[in-house]
């Protein structure tokens, strides 16, 4: 078995893990949810959701996994010392298996975009650009191919060790992510008519606020840090010792949601400039926006093709850093449990998760029968992850945490034994403990229809 890694720097620890935060729904779902539930002050919900379970769900896995030093399966083994809790842990590595199945599909339909907007494939009219996704989508093999190929460049990172391959990766990918981005959003909001899309993200509107509006932004805090995907568990085990946990998580929260704003500063200007409101899903990814960057810079044809190729780079860059986030979870599970070297174990995942995401593709493509319980293979993982495995395990872990593992052994990570001030202890704790439990809770029942 290969020597287990770690993060040669804070810098590293905080670009890596915001890295498996931010991703596609960064792009897509947050800015769209923002401008619909109330602008800024939907924004200013999300961040009081963060603070009150992001954070202190963050921290509860890095402690889980800092102080076992191991995957997340022996992670909760040992704190439990053999007890059922460590089903936790093997929940939590299924459901990361899981989602890099289905999200590679996605990632693999991001980066054929990348070529295609490169070769300048992805132009003309709203109709045509429709048609190009549908004829792609539903192609039997090509999405595949490309899906496959994502979780290869995943596998590509992920053999390299912790330092050499996620650390060196995530200080690459998460610069020229913040790049583009920034550009775009330049760009963007210096068109016509733009200031209308700003206002729309961002001028707060209170009377749209509600109760379900409050569960959607607990919801979005929630799966927008990865929490209860085992991945922050997994990470933590690589941090050092004397590693700020509590800084460090609002650091990577901060990092997250303000990519999560400036995905809607956009977004929203030029879809405004050209009269256009976008949607929610992959239709505002690879339908409405390549329209929408056409029309808007359609007076400077090569500033439109460059602002569309580095669209779809920033998109393979956020997708890229969350898959290598959700590979190595299994990477390391098999490594440590089973005694392998580093390479055979991702090859595991890496066959593993291909084989799931040819099949995902298949089902929301050229074969539509593949299907459990009337939805298609892909939808049905999406739904079993998202409303079921990440609540579950989320809350088991705020439990372990908050009642189960001694409170000394928790003071001690968050303070690292005592160097720190833990002036913020008793709030996490309570947090934890009563306020983390709750808000999961009402996630879940707001995910099933309940509430």
């Amino acid at each position: 078995m290969d020597e287990r890694g770690n993060f040669g720097s804070k810098l590293g620890i905080v670009l890596a893990t915001a890295g498996s935060a931010v991703g596609l729904g960064n792009v897509w779902r947050f800015p769209y949810m923002a401008g619909e539930n109330g602008g800024a002050a939907f924004i200013l919900v999300y961040f009081l959701c963060i603070l009150a379970l992001g954070i202190p769900g963050m921290i509860s896995e890095f402690i889980v996994g800092r102080h076992a030093q191991s995957n997340a399966a022996r992670a909760y083994d040992r704190l439990s010392g053999g007890k059922p809790w460590k089903f936790v842990g093997y929940l939590g590595i299924l459901t990361s298996t899981i989602i890099l199945g289905f999200y590679a599909v996605v990632a693999g339909w991001c980066l054929q975009y990348l070529v295609a907007s490169v070769s300048g494939h992805v132009s003309g009219n709203a109709e045509a650009v429709q048609q190009y996704f549908q004829q792609f989508s539903s192609d039997p093999v090509k999405p595949a191919l490309w899906a496959v190929a994502f979780i290869f460049i995943t596998h590509l990172v992920i053999v390299r060790g912790v330092r050499r391959g996620i650390e060196h990766a995530s200080k690459l990918l998460m610069p020229l992510l913040l790049i583009l981005l920034l550009v775009i959003v330049v760009a963007s909001c210096l068109l016509p008519g733009a200031i209308d899309g700003v206002r729309f993200l961002l001028k707060p509107d209170f009377s749209k606020l509600s109760g379900n509006v409050l569960l959607d932004a607990l919801g979005q805090s929630f799966f927008s840090l990865s929490l209860g995907t085992a991945c922050l568990c997994t990470y933590a085990s690589y941090f050092a010792r004397d590693t700020n946990l509590v800084r460090a998580a609002g650091q990577i929260a901060l990092v997250d949601t303000l990519i999560a704003i400036l995905a809607g500063l956009m977004i929203f200007p030029a879809a405004f400039s050209v009269g256009v409101k976008p949607d929610a899903g992959p239709s505002l990814i690879f339908i409405t926006l390549p329209n929408v960057f056409q029309q808007a810079f359609s007076g400077m044809p090569v500033v439109g093709y460059i602002i569309g190729v580095m669209f779809y780079a920033l998109l393979v860059f956020a997708a890229l850093t969350s898959t290598i986030s959700m590979h190595e979870i299994g990477t390391a599970f098999f490594t440590e449990e089973f005694s392998l070297r580093r390479r055979y174990s991702a090859w595991i995942v890496t066959l593993v998760t291909s084989v799931l995401a040819v099949v995902c593709s298949l089902s929301v493509g050229a074969e539509p029968g593949l299907s459990i319980m009337n939805l298609s293979v892909m939808d049905f993982c999406d739904t079993l992850t998202a409303n079921f495995m990440l609540p579950f395990g989320a809350l088991l872990t705020c439990l372990f945490v908050g009642w189960y593992i001694p409170r000394k052994l928790v003071l001690d990570e968050f303070t690292n034994w005592g160097s720190l001030r833990g002036s913020l202890f008793g709030l996490y704790f309570f947090a934890v403990r009563y306020l983390c439990p709750v808000c999961i809770s009402l996630i879940f029942l707001h995910q099933m229809g309940v509430i």
